[in-house]
This record gives C-alpha cells, structure tokens and sequence, in this order.
C-alpha cells in the first residue's frame, strides 16, 4: 500500500507548485496549459473563499503528490447540468509529474481519494465529469467503483458524468 496524506492546500504557499502541476503537458485535461502563476493564484484563492470547493495536497511521504478538488456539483461544475442527490460530491484530482514513477501510483492516489471523500459519513456517492478522450482516467475511475452514466456537453468539453456509491467503491476495493 502506497500511503498518500491530504491537507488544505494554502493558495499563497501552494500556488508555485499547483501552477508546475497544471501547466506541465500531462496534466492536459486540467485545460490550463496556458495560465500564469497570477491566474493559478487567483483561481485558488477563490476556491479557498468557496463554500462549495475545497483544494487539498495530497502528500506521499511527506513530499507533495497530489493536487484533489472535493466540490458540491449543485454548485459548482455540474450545476443545472444533472438530477444532484444529497450527499453528493464532486471531485478532480491529478498526480504531479515526476521523473522518477512509482508502479501502481495513479491507483493508490484515486484509491486514497475516494477513502478521503467517503471518510465523511454524509458522502453517498462521488460525481466526477471526465473529459471523454481522457481513457486512463476512465480506467481508473472504473476500477474504483464508477459507473458512466452518460455524454455530458458541458461549456469547455464533452465529458463523461459518471458516479460511485459508497458500495460500489467499497465493493471494487475488495
């Protein structure tokens, strides 16, 4: 098991590192090649004041790893754009780049993940919207317990909806 810890990311701390994370070219499907250190910074500072979005570092071996966004897509991302539940919630994450790969990596993150978000008794299922070109994260998703549900067009891609249940993601995890 590869340990993965998260913390609150800290917009005027995390903003350099997240700003390498989502430029860099594998991180694509972030669509924010393009965007300066001042446009990660604001972007953050704005999920920071956000009732409805947290940003979190995910640490592997007290180094940073991971970058994940929890979310309520009743307001955020997926609003007016599917039937939300209670207890729904919304989620990204990315794996930094690195040099050096450790096999089994991108599991453990959206494995340790998912534990994160349904670590909160009031989280019934986890929506997350994927670009539908994105293939290695359909994979991933899938082997944690996601289902598609369907094409969604949203303003900036053609995505995926699709949804893991509490026992759907305990069951995959078995």
């Amino acid at each position: 098991m590869i340990p993965i810890t998260f913390r609150p990311l800290d917009p005027l701390t995390d903003s350099e590192l997240v700003h390498s994370w989502v430029t860099h070219p594998k991180a694509a499907f972030w669509l924010m090649q393009d965007a300066s250190l001042p446009d990660i910074e604001r972007e953050y500072m704005g999920i920071a004041a956000s009732p409805h979005h947290d940003a979190y570092i995910g640490l592997h071996d007290g180094a940073p790893a991971v970058l994940m966004e929890r979310y309520d897509p009743e307001h955020i991302e997926l609003k007016g754009l599917y039937e939300a539940e209670e207890g729904d919630v919304g989620m990204h994450f990315l794996v930094a780049p690195t040099d050096t790969p450790i096999h089994g990596f991108t599991r453990a993150v959206i494995t340790a993940v998912m534990a994160e978000l349904f670590a909160d008794p009031a989280t019934r299922r986890v929506v997350v919207e994927p670009d539908v070109s994105n293939t290695a994260v359909h994979t991933l998703n899938k082997a944690v317990g996601f289902e598609i549900v369907r094409e969604l067009q949203k303003p900036e891609k053609l995505a995926y909806l699709s949804i893991c249940t509490r026992r759907s993601y305990e069951e995959a995890i078995r």
